[in-house]
């Protein structure tokens, strides 16, 4: 049966145009707010109880308990900023006065040095080390570095005696781990305990999975290649060396110390993943840390092994984390991938976390849908009618843009660039082959989003096993498109409840997908941090087995088409012009232009 959604009758009565009334109004999952900025917002139960109150929300008991144990943490968090301010400021000082107390030993080792005594001490230490090696290795087969090793600890232990151990931090409240089903509300919730924490805990970051992973990736890039990257000696000594009044011999032991204490800390590069960009400390700001992070998902042996690092080292270091996922995390890994580094995963979350089920098996996205006066913005099948639909819909919603269509570039991640064919003043329009049927990925998806408040995908075909690398790719393109509130237009060869039921044979693994993001730039980094997390080693594609579960792959399609249908509801589509970042970056030109905001929301309305 062949159906054509349009929204005619909804402009007609002038529901897309109207202003938001109430700051918080959501459809059943996410919050759209029309002023984010807000000093401070109502806690996560009173904002549900209030939706619940105003009929937006359905009651449901399981939600309730989600937004009570989040309205007793946000309640923690208070006191937890203040001791978490101190404790900053401590830490300031041991850190200061530990710095100034290492460079005194260092120059009193160099004065040894200049004077040709420091290396029959360095001797003297190897001596005594290598008469307790238990496997009576001759000297020369002892590993290169050992004699720093022995003074950089020696040093580390005279600090601790001279300066004190490092400051202990207050213990962390539990965070919160929520899993549930499909449209059972996890995200909304979170969002909601994001939104309240505004005003209260400084350090605050939320991703969703994908994005997550791009960016760590890239913070492990910029690290590795900081790490490998050969200097001079001249280049690479700091400006307190070169003022010292040492000869150059002397400043270049000092500059090797230093660079084998950089060393040495950079050995683990996820925790320093984790200390330099997860956080996102400011110079000087102090405070606790709040981590939200949408759909958890251990897919493949990079997020295993990254998320392991990074998120243990987060909450060793007292950052609380609220997450959410399809599943408890003893179930995050259904293949069975490194094992043991999962399984240390696993217990740090239950440690750190209260593990809380969103119980209820109704998708409110469907439900709330079903409410809605018509279905809107996706066409099928794709024969003459609906094609003929789509089109008017692309020429109206182009003319209200007010501009030419052009081919435009957007900068991706990792120094790349993708090609827009049709753009036209945050507009743009693809073919579901150019998105998902080469080798791009959620860095591109991404970019497109970011850049594009409505875009159109035209000729989707129904998924089955024999693409199934390209409906991977078309899940994860949905999933940023609705995480930063796009306005979304698609002609299709089927309904949107039918769109993932293809039985027809195919790939079973999609390699291109895990590699192609590092291996652009030669570093192929994901290899090195698999070998690094003991997994098969040589980097070869492969060694990466197939990590997608045919379970797992049902839990994205499930999730994608339930997005799909809240995409078309009234509710997500108000939102669009007060949360995508299109609007955010250009809000304050459109009130001086004839382009205004306003005409902006009708054209994505439409």
């Amino acid at each position: 049966m062949r159906r054509i959604f349009s929204i005619s009758s909804l402009l007609n009565k002038g529901s897309i145009q109207r202003r938001v009334s109430n700051k918080y109004l959501i459809n059943a999952i996410r919050p759209y707010s029309e002023d984010l900025s807000s000093p401070k917002s109502p806690g996560p139960l009173l904002q549900y109880r209030k939706l619940v109150e105003q009929g937006r929300l359905q009651h449901d008991p399981y939600q309730e308990r989600v937004a009570l144990a989040l309205e007793n943490l946000l309640g923690r968090l208070e006191q937890y900023e203040k001791e978490m301010e101190d404790y900053h400021i401590k830490l300031a000082e041991w850190e200061k006065n530990r710095e100034t107390e290492r460079r005194k030993l260092l120059m009193e080792e160099a004065e040894l040095n200049q004077r040709g005594d420091l290396w029959t001490s360095v001797n003297k230490r190897k001596s005594e080390l290598l008469e307790r090696w238990s496997f009576r290795r001759k000297s020369e087969d002892i590993e290169p570095g050992v004699g720093k090793w022995v003074s950089y600890l020696n040093r580390e232990k005279k600090l601790d005696s001279l300066v004190g151990r490092h400051p202990t931090a207050p213990p962390a409240p539990k965070g919160l781990y929520i899993y549930g089903n499909v449209g059972s509300g996890k995200t909304m919730l979170m969002d909601m305990f994001y939104s309240a924490t505004e005003g209260i805990v400084k350090h605050r970051q939320r991703f969703h999975f994908h994005e997550a992973m791009l960016k760590i990736n890239e913070a492990m890039h910029k690290l590795w290649k900081n790490q490998v990257e050969e200097k001079s000696i001249q280049s690479s000594l700091s400006s307190w060396i070169m003022n010292l009044p040492f000869d150059m011999k002397a400043k270049e032991w000092l500059a090797a110390e230093e660079r084998y204490k950089q060393e040495f800390q950079m050995k683990n590069i996820l925790p320093a993943v984790a200390d330099k960009f997860l956080v996102d400390r400011q110079a000087g700001e102090r405070g606790a840390s709040i981590l939200c992070f949408d759909e958890i998902q251990a897919v493949d042996v990079f997020a295993i092994v990254a998320l392991s690092g990074i998120v243990s080292r987060l909450l060793s270091t007292g950052t609380v984390l609220v997450s959410t996922s399809n599943r408890a995390p003893k179930d995050l890994n259904q293949d069975g991938m490194q094992r043991e580094i999962f399984l240390k995963f696993v217990n740090k979350l239950e440690k750190h976390c209260e593990i809380i089920l969103v119980g209820s098996e109704v998708d409110y996205r469907r439900q709330i849908a079903q409410r809605s006066v018509d279905k809107v913005h996706y066409f099928w099948p794709l024969d003459g009618t609906a094609l003929k639909e789509f089109e008017k819909m692309w020429c109206q919603v182009i003319n209200r843009a007010g501009g030419e269509v052009t081919s435009n570039t957007v900068p991706v991640m990792f120094g790349r660039t993708l090609e827009v064919p049709q753009s036209c003043n945050g507009v743009a329009r693809f073919t579901f082959d150019y998105l998902c049927g080469r080798p791009v990925g959620a860095a591109d998806y991404i970019a497109v989003a970011k850049s594009h408040h409505t875009v159109f995908i035209s000729d989707i075909p129904v998924m089955s096993m024999r693409i199934r690398d390209k409906a991977r790719r078309f899940i994860t393109l949905i999933d940023e498109l609705y995480n930063h509130h796009c306005c979304l237009f698609c002609s299709a060869a089927t309904s949107i409840d039918d769109l993932f039921q293809g039985t027809e044979e195919g790939t079973l693994f999609d390699l291109e997908s895990f590699q192609f993001e590092t291996e652009t730039e030669g570093a192929k980094l994901r290899r090195d941090v698999l070998a690094e997390g003991s997994v098969s080693s040589g980097g070869a594609p492969a060694g990466i087995t197939s990590m997608l579960s045919g379970q797992e792959e049902m839990f994205a399609f499930r999730r994608a088409v339930s997005r799909l249908i809240e995409m078309q509801t009234p509710l997500y589509l108000e939102g669009v012009r007060s949360l995508h970042p299109y609007f955010q970056r250009k809000h304050q030109s459109f009130k001086n232009c004839s382009y205004s905001a306003s005409t902006v929301h009708h054209q994505v309305s439409h």
